[in-house]
């Protein structure tokens, strides 16, 4: 069937009264040049930065006055904004606090920082632990010893040497240290009073700001990230103000030049080690949990710090970073993304295992933020401890395996692995959710407190459609469209809650007296959305002889936050992992399957399931998904506009989410936006904590802030965060949508996406439609070319090196 784009004129509705046409094969003229892809972060300006993953790349400097708006990009492959030769990834997506929605006496965003205050805590005492001589490391040479020397220096309170980060030569292999459990996080007290910078303490850092010419909407951010004392720190050190979101370098220098004047340049140490910190914090944005030395420091040199050594240096010495050294597997290896061998930290603690060995080996160095660092280190502890523990024995042997031959296929596969193991991994698609649930139904059947959590409030409520629905025929379609597997039984709800509702307590079964989650069985659903900092919380919460299984579909986005926890795990098959053998039905499922493995094909699509729309320039892409939404899919496929989600690839430009929703509004719920700029039935998404999406209508407003509708709860923005953490919700990112699904979906594809594109992207938005999929595009051969040609971006992550002494040996 022919692809040839329509006439402007012609109204959408005759492309899905056409017939299917799916996105194998489009062809038409080039497209206009639509506005970029915008990937703002959670306090970050349009335009957004580079990291330190490619050093020569260089953003525009952008304005200060670029307000933070809240909102995160796409990471792992999506375009970001106004800037050219990206980075992996983008900011994180800026979304509400997955359906954590607390009680009246705590807001989410205070049991949020509660919890954060806890694991800082807990992150204290691990380092209080580490402390104490070292005594391996003495037949270390060259860079490692110079490395291992710095940390001692640091350690006693002395400066390292200025020659710690020459060249990196080859070094003896390190060991790794025996894991130990640090201890469990306690659950999150309720906040007895508000929780933020005084009005005196914004006021103080306000009139700072104005003398330095910076933006003096930036105060309450500022003063909240650097405390007490703010404004002095601010004067002490004007570079600090790199520490709020969406500022760049080289507006902190005017910052610096203002208050300092002739004392403020180039070489200044200050300097040097806040744009260290900041390329780090820039790294973790994109997915990065540590970089290699070599790329830091070019990196430093792109942004005019004249020794980049000495500012790595001086980051050190002031413990805002950490020197890592990781042995490769083979002599002069240098992986591209995680780091391979047997590796460890160039930190206290180490036991020097293979200093008898004559053979050197090449080490890699690397650097990473110590919240980072630690979170990672704490993360492979826990899995660890969870490889090599014995599960409570909760039922005997034969209960398991008559619960197992009860569920059939792929589930009796998961059950008789978790009946035996501490942690397991499985993998599928839509259509393998029905799997968890069984398994959650007959632990609880045994008499387990089993319980399932997802990072996000639409996965959440996805799971609870899917195990607590009426119980399904064989094949016959379940809630969202997937299918109920053959032997599955849906009656009694599976209890669901998001993950971050479950750490805060305001979710789910609450804690022991010991501070544990008061269960036996955790099923962590989407887990590939799940970075290092959530993993670490979640496996130190886990009592000991607890299960854990990691559930999700490989072929997804990878976490917005730092790490790729579920594709390290995958790898390294430290545990069972139990692959679905269930496909997702019909044209949608095969259109879908095919791209995880490479390939856009042709399907056959009889019912319209799949159509594709191409466009020209960036104002038809508008018009015709406006056309879509509000007109040609409820005709058409009968499916309403409320039901109708838009994914794009980002928030800025011509076809970004800020256009497409002031497109959207005007024609579905048209209004003067009197509520800073919302109101009452504006579809929009609230985004209290950085990192997660809380979807929900606006009710109405008053002197207390905006009143929303989201997940079932009643949520008052007040009046001064509506800008930052409430935006329209009738078109999302692809991030953003991670975890939902839709009856019909509109992905909007402008001519100027194609940098961000990528086969985990197009998988993603793709497989958020469970009845209808329609494709505006004006990308052309590029999208099949992404599918085929553009895997996930990588992610440095050192999870694999720590995870490497649980391997098993053949």
């Amino acid at each position: 069937m022919s692809t040839e784009p329509e006439p402007a004129h012609e109204d959408t509705a005759a492309a899905v009264d056409a017939g299917p046409e799916t996105p194998g094969a489009t062809s038409g003229p080039a497209p206009g040049a639509a506005g970029a892809a915008d990937e703002g972060g959670a306090g970050a300006s349009d335009g957004t930065a580079r990291t330190a993953g490619s050093p020569a790349a260089d953003a525009d400097p952008g304005s200060l006055g670029r307000e933070a708006d809240g909102e995160d990009g796409e990471s792992s492959g999506e375009a970001s904004g106004d800037s050219s030769g990206e980075t992996p990834g983008g900011q994180p997506e800026s979304a509400g606090a997955e359906g954590d929605a607390a009680p009246a006496q705590v807001s989410e965003a205070e049991a949020e920082l509660a919890a954060q205050r806890l694991e800082r805590e807990r992150i204290a005492r691990r380092k209080a632990e580490k402390q104490g001589p070292i005594e391996a490391g003495g037949k270390l040479s060259g860079t490692a010893a110079d490395l291992l020397a710095a940390v001692r220096a640091v350690e006693s309170g002395e400066k390292p040497a200025a020659t710690v980060f020459a060249e990196p030569a080859p070094a003896p292999r390190r060991a790794a240290p025996e894991p130990a459990r640090p201890p469990r996080p306690v659950a999150a007290e309720r906040a007895a009073g508000p929780v933020g910078p005084t009005p005196e303490a914004v006021q103080a850092v306000r009139r700072v700001l104005a003398e330095g010419g910076a933006p003096e909407a930036l105060a309450p951010q500022a003063a909240a990230l650097l405390g007490e004392g703010a404004e002095d720190a601010l004067r002490a050190d004007p570079w600090r103000l790199l520490r709020v979101g969406g500022v760049r370098p080289e507006q902190a220098d005017g910052f610096a030049r203002a208050l300092l004047g002739a004392a403020c340049g180039p070489d200044d140490e200050r300097r040097g080690r806040a744009v260290t910190v900041w390329l780090l914090e820039q790294a973790a944005l994109a997915g990065h949990t540590a970089l290699d030395l070599p790329l830091l420091t070019a990196a430093l040199a792109e942004r005019g710090v004249p020794d980049p050594d000495a500012a790595v240096q001086s980051a050190l010495a002031e413990g805002e970073a950490l020197a890592f050294q990781d042995a490769l597997e083979e002599p002069g290896a240098r992986p591209a993304s995680a780091p391979g061998g047997s590796g460890t930290a160039a930190g206290p603690g180490g036991a020097d295992a293979a200093e008898e060995e004559d053979e050197e080996r090449p080490v890699r160095v690397l650097i990473g933020l110590e919240r980072f660092a630690l979170a990672e280190e704490s993360l492979a502890d826990g899995l660890a401890r969870l490889v090599n523990s014995t599960p409570k024995q909760d039922g005997s042997a034969a209960d398991w395996e008559r619960a197992a031959d009860a569920a059939r296929g792929a589930a009796a596969d998961l059950v008789r692995a978790v009946a035996g193991h501490g942690l397991v991994l499985h993998t599928g698609g839509e259509a393998s959710l029905a799997e968890p649930a069984a398994l959650l139904r007959a632990a609880r059947a045994l008499g387990l407190r089993a319980w399932a959590a997802a990072p996000g409030v639409l996965g959440r409520d996805r799971f609870s459609a899917l195990a607590g629905g009426a119980p399904s025929a064989p094949g016959t379609p379940g809630p969202g469209g997937s299918p109920a597997p053959e032997g599955s039984d849906s009656a009694g709800p599976a209890p669901a809650v998001t993950v971050a509702g479950l750490l805060a307590g305001t979710e789910g079964p609450g804690r022991d007296a010991d501070g544990a989650l008061d269960l036996d069985l955790l099923v962590v659903l989407d887990a590939p959305h799940l970075d290092v900092e959530a993993g670490a919380l979640l496996v130190e919460s886990l009592p000991d002889g607890a299960r854990l299984v990691l559930a999700g579909d490989p072929s997804v986005l990878w976490s917005v936050g730092p790490g790729r926890v579920f594709a390290d795990l995958l790898a390294a098959r430290i545990c069972p992992q139990v692959a679905s053998r269930l496909p997702d039905p019909g044209p949608l499922g095969e259109l879908v399957s095919g791209i995880g493995i490479g390939e856009l094909g042709q399907v056959e699509a009889p019912g319209k399931e799949v159509v594709i729309v191409p466009v020209r320039d960036a104002g038809e892409a508008v018009h015709r998904t406006v056309q879509l939404v509000a007109d040609s899919v409820p005709r058409a496929i009968g499916v309403p506009a409320e039901d109708t989600q838009v994914i794009t690839p980002g928030h800025g430009g011509a076809v970004g989410t800020r256009a497409l929703n002031a497109a959207l509004k005007q024609r579905l719920n048209p209004g003067p936006g009197r509520f800073g700029g919302f109101d009452p039935g504006d579809r929009v998404v609230h985004s209290p904590v950085p990192g997660r999406v809380l979807p929900g209508r606006v009710v109405t407003a008053d002197a207390d802030g905006l009143h929303l509708s989201c997940a079932g709860e009643d949520v008052v923005v007040p009046p001064e965060l509506v800008e930052r953490t409430v935006r329209h919700g009738w078109a999302l990112t692809a991030h953003q949508a991670m975890g939902g699904r839709w009856p019909a979906v509109v992905v909007v594809l402008p001519g100027d996406a194609v940098r961000a594109l990528s086969r985990p992207w197009i998988y993603t938005a793709f497989g958020r439609a469970a009845r209808h999929l329609s494709v505006v595009q004006g990308v052309e051969q590029a999208l099949p070319r992404a599918v085929a040609e553009v895997p996930a971006k990588p992610r440095t992550t050192r999870l694999p090196v720590l995870l490497a002494p649980q391997v098993p040996t053949d």
